[in-house]
């Protein structure tokens, strides 16, 4: 009995250290893959949304500056000068 209760007990453990060998080979699997996909990322410099907002507040405000300037321009007329 005793005999057979040793191989149980190797044949657990030998199961035990399997499945978490298989858990840590899954883990160490995906980062690996979460790091390809940073590097990806990185190397299409796409940008956060943080700075695409900045970026769209700064292009709304050289809009504005862009439309006051050329209004002011055509409340301007041009004067003609004289010539003697």
């Amino acid at each position: 009995m005793s005999k057979s209760r040793f191989v149980f007990d190797k044949f657990a453990k030998l199961l035990e250290q399997g499945m978490m060998n298989y858990k840590d080979l899954s883990d160490e699997l995906i980062n690996i893959l979460k790091s390809k996909r940073d590097d990806v990322i990185f190397k299409m410099k796409l940008a956060s949304k943080e700075e695409v907002e900045i970026l769209n507040k700064r292009i709304d405000q050289l809009e504005k500056k862009i439309e006051n300037l050329s209004s002011n321009r055509k409340s301007k007329k041009t004067k003609k000068v004289k010539k003697s």
